[in-house]
Formats: structure tokens, C-alpha cells, sequence
């Protein structure tokens, strides 16, 4: 069985600000060292912004939890500088295959076309997500970056004022005070940050129970995602089946709502779901298992004052669909290059509304489809359920039914279409690269465009002239020039230029497009950063 998540990563020690007799102020303040917030930590770190992370836990999260990692992430984490031990980690995938009952009905392809970086998911424990994560902070610390991990540091009492926030700490050798100018809360869905503000979630909670079991064996099954509605081995109930790396496996069970949960949680009961799955005679170890409920629910707003929420602590979604992590990670994405603007004094404290306005956005597309897979998989009337039935009957044979099918709609990065940072679309382009949307990944020199762009304001331009750096109220774009004569693959004029000829994008410094056009204007350019920056 792996032990990584028995090892203490960042044990407590005592730290100077303990030594103080008044508090400390620190820039940045992160409450949770799960994904979310080293995430975040490390993004503001390569940015040279001192932060400090708190958290009551000294390691890895136990069992895998999250487990599916998204072409999106995985291109934001290369940034971050994880995203090689990620991939090299990762268990590749792109197909899944649906079953009802004792037939298979459909297979799909999530990455039908080639030409980026990254594969379309990979399924990789979030102990070890955490692990590297941890390793980049090390790397980072031996580079003279002001980032600091503070395991064994309970966060127990929040003061918000105008302009900082007060925390109090409590640790083995007792408690102690300081203050941040902003405070990030990553800890989770249960966020203690969120409760000590008063804040709540509002939304649905679904009434079912799942039994999730990490299992480790030797097994012949491909490297896909395989989902059954009422399998044999869970007759009138749903199943999932994972491949993830070290020969463990994610194995879902749907269980239904009138249960006993820790009957259900006894070794020999959760042997009797995993024999009636896998037969008699396998040999496998339990690694780990949990049972757990739906909730779609989200905060009304992610930050409040010199509070800001990020991951499950602002939203919480089910976990068909590997939403979760996957739209945490793209919540700091959003978040760090705003507030490092913000802290500069190149970009008004206004600017963190438009966080709110897009990663809810974000958040609210992640559960209306969460929702919909929720109720597709568990339908709440006899109807309902002859309906579904009746869809997975004809997916079988005809093509037009499978899009009716929600086994779980997986994690697509979220397009802010009416984000208040978008200039109206000034060219007829492809819809994939449209303002607001995330830059599509291509093939670019020997490497990948998406490396190239990098976490600052970027210039693309694509056969049209434009100056090499733009200067614009304190904020600086610089140019990445492309000739198509060099897109052998062509895939770049498929994702950028459609059937115009010429192009110019100015890009943020998430890979987001702010705006587009065919060639480039002065005037035009300028007030597109100013809008990007929140100033129009």
C-alpha cells in the first residue's frame, strides 16, 4: 500500500512570527494546502509575491480523491511547473465506453483531434498532485521565492477590516496573531474561512449515496473510462471504473439514499460489491474507500473585501464529470495575475470583480451540466428512470440518441463569453479561439504555442505587422510573431485564422483571448488593454 500520504511534507516548526509581540502583515495569506491553494501559492510565488500558506494538516491528502486531470489544467500546471511529473506520473486516456446492463452500447473520443501539448485526461491520485506540488514549493524556496508552507497552523478566528485581515492561529505551542493584506481561502468545502465569515453555499443536495473504492490489483482492463447504468453486479444502480497509476483502480458503486453508511463501509461488505464486480477469485488490496453524497452549490459571491474564495470552498459540484479540482485549478488561474496587478497599483481593486463574474460563471456551468449528469444517472421517479432507459436502449443502435446520454459531462475549459474584460470580436474566426475563450494549444517551432505565450499580456499576431511591445497605463505587452508559412500542421490557421488571412490577438496572462482582430490598430489595441485590465 503507498504510504505517501502517512508522511508528514511540512511538519510544523516554529516560525519567527510566533516571536513577535505584534502581528506580523504579511502581502498574501492562503488558509489550505491541499491542490487549490499551492496552486495558487505557486503561481503568486512565480510572480514574486510573497505568500504564506496555513494549514492544521502536516501532509497529502489520505486516499486518492480527485483523480481525473483535464487537457486545461494539465496546460496550466506546465506553467506552474508541475505539469511534467503530472503526465510522466498520469495514466493517459481518451476513450470511454458505456454500458447498460450487461452490453456495452457506445465508445467516444475526448481528444478527436491531435496537434497539443497535453492528452485529453489523465487519472493520477491527488496524493500525488499534492506531493509535486509541494516538490515545486521546495524548488521555488531554493530559488529565493517568498513562499512558505506552515503545516500544523489551525486558522481560528478571522478580523476583516478595509484594508487587511486579522487571523488567529492556534498550534501545538499555543496561539499566535498576524495579518494579510489579501487572504486567499483553499480549504475546502467544508471552509472554516467561509463559516467564520458567515457565509454559506446555496444550492441542491441529491439524495444518493456512492461508495467510492480505490483498489489495488493486477487487471487486464484498458486503459479507458468504463461507466454502467444498472450493471448485473449493481442491478438498478450505476458503476465507474477508473485505471490510475502503481495498479490501483477507482471503482465507483451507487448505493441509493436509504442507507447505513458504516455498515456499508465494513471491509466485508465492501468486499461483496467487489466480488459480485470482479469475481471470485481476484486478488486486490483495499487502498482506501469512502462514501459520499452529491452537492451542486455554490457561494454568491467569491470574494468579499480582502477575502477571496477559490476551489470547493467557493463551489462544490459532483464528482461525475471531474469538475472539481479541475475548475479549482482554473479558479486561481483566473485569480493570481488580477491580484498581482492589483497589488502593483497597475490595475484597480474593481478588477477582482470580474473574478467573481467569470468563475462564477464557470461555477454555474459546471453544475448545470454536474445537475443534469446527477439526474441522468439517477433518475427520481419511475418515469424518469423508464426514460433513460429507453434513451440507452436507442444510443445502442443510433447515433442521434447518444448525445442524450450523461454518463458525466467532463470537465471543457469555460468560455467567459460576456466577460466585462472582452472587446467585441472584430474578426470572423474560428469559434475556438473567440474572446473569452482559452487559447488553443498547436504545434509551434519545435515546441508547443501555448509554452510560448506563457503568464504575461501577449501580442499574437499571425501574418500582420504590429510593434514588438505595446505600453499601455502600466502595463506591458510584448509580441509573439507567427508566420502560417510555418504552420506545417496547419493547425494553427484552423484554430486562429479560420479563412481570414491575417490576425492579431491580444491574449491575458491566463491564455485567455481578450480580443481579436484582422490586423492591428493603435487606438483599437490600446483601449483593449485598458478593458482587459479593468480600466474602460
Amino acid at each position: 500500500m503507498n504510504k505517501i500520504f502517512e508522511t508528514p511534507l511540512y511538519a510544523y516548526s516554529r516560525s519567527p512570527d510566533q516571536e513577535s509581540e505584534v502581528a506580523v502583515r504579511h502581502k498574501i495569506v492562503i488558509v489550505g494546502a491541499g491542490p487549490i491553494g499551492l496552486a495558487a501559492a505557486i503561481d503568486l510565488a512565480q510572480n514574486d509575491i510573497p505568500v504564506v500558506v496555513l494549514d492544521d494538516n502536516d501532509k497529502v491528502s489520505s486516499g486518492s480523491r480527485a483523480i481525473c486531470f483535464a487537457k486545461r489544467p494539465l496546460e496550466i500546471l506546465d506553467r506552474l511547473g508541475c505539469g511534467d511529473a503530472m503526465v510522466d506520473k498520469g495514466v493517459e486516456w481518451d476513450l470511454g465506453k458505456v454500458f447498460f446492463k450487461e452490453r456495452e452500447i457506445y465508445q467516444f473520443n475526448f481528444l478527436a483531434e491531435t496537434g497539443s501539448k497535453r492528452p485529453a485526461f489523465i487519472n493520477l491520485q491527488q496524493y500525488y498532485f499534492e506531493e509535486y506540488l509541494v516538490a515545486r514549493v521546495r524548488e521555488l524556496q531554493a530559488e529565493g521565492k517568498a513562499i512558505e508552507i506552515r503545516g500544523g497552523n489551525k486558522v481560528s478566528a478571522i478580523g476583516v477590516h478595509d484594508d487587511h485581515v486579522v487571523l488567529e492561529i492556534d498550534t501545538s505551542e499555543g496561539p499566535y496573531n498576524i495579518e494579510t493584506d489579501w487572504l486567499i481561502a483553499c480549504d475546502g468545502a467544508n471552509s472554516t474561512t467561509r463559516q467564520m465569515m458567515g457565509m454559506d453555499f446555496g444550492g441542491r443536495v441529491f439524495e444518493d449515496h456512492f461508495l467510492v473504492a480505490d483498489v489495488i490489483m493486477e487487471a487486464d482492463f484498458p486503459t479507458e473510462r468504463w461507466f454502467w447504468f444498472d450493471p448485473p453486479f449493481n442491478r438498478g444502480q450505476s458503476a465507474l471504473l477508473h485505471k490510475q497509476p502503481d495498479n490501483v483502480w477507482r471503482i465507483d458503486f451507487q448505493l441509493g439514499w436509504d442507507i447505513d453508511r458504516e455498515e456499508e463501509l465494513k471491509p466485508e461488505n465492501i468486499d461483496k460489491h467487489l466480488r459480485a464486480m470482479l469475481g471470485a477469485e481476484v486478488e486486490y488490496e483495499l487502498e482506501w474507500s469512502s462514501i459520499y453524497t452529491f452537492q451542486c452549490r455554490r457561494m454568491e459571491q467569491f470574494h468579499k473585501g480582502r477575502v477571496i474564495f477559490a476551489g470547493d470552498a467557493a463551489h462544490q459540484v459532483s464528482p461525475f464529470g471531474a469538475r472539481g479540482a479541475n475548475s479549482g485549478i482554473q479558479d486561481t488561474d483566473n485569480l493570481i495575475w488580477k491580484l498581482k496587478l492589483v497589488l502593483e497599483g497597475s490595475a484597480p481593486e474593481s478588477l477582482l470583480d470580474s473574478y467573481d463574474y467569470e468563475r462564477i460563471h464557470g461555477a454555474d456551468e459546471n453544475i448545470v451540466n454536474s445537475t443534469r449528469s446527477t439526474d441522468f444517472i439517477t433518475p427520481n421517479s419511475e418515469m424518469s428512470r423508464v426514460l433513460r432507459d429507453a434513451v440507452l436502449d436507442l444510443a445502442e443502435e443510433h447515433d442521434f440518441a447518444r448525445p442524450l446520454v450523461n454518463s458525466g459531462r467532463l470537465s471543457v475549459p469555460c468560455t467567459y463569453d460576456d466577460s466585462p474584460l472582452n472587446t467585441a470580436d472584430g474578426l470572423d474566426g474560428p469559434e475556438i479561439s473567440r474572446p473569452g475563450s482559452t487559447c488553443p494549444d498547436a504545434p509551434f517551432g519545435d515546441g508547443f504555442l501555448l509554452n510560448e505565450l506563457g503568464d504575461k499580456f501577449v501580442l499574437l499576431t499571425i501574418d500582420a505587422d504590429a510593434p514588438e511591445l505595446v505600453e499601455e497605463d502600466g502595463i506591458a505587452v510584448t509580441r509573439l510573431e507567427i508566420s502560417a508559412k510555418d504552420d506545417t500542421s496547419g493547425a494553427i490557421r484552423r484554430r486562429y485564422l479560420g479563412n481570414e488571412p491575417t490576425a492579431v490577438y491580444l491574449i491575458r496572462p491566463d491564455q485567455h483571448v481578450a480580443a481579436r482582430r484582422p490586423n492591428y490598430n493603435e487606438n483599437l489595441m490600446r483601449a483593449a488593454i485598458r478593458r482587459a485590465t479593468g480600466k474602460e
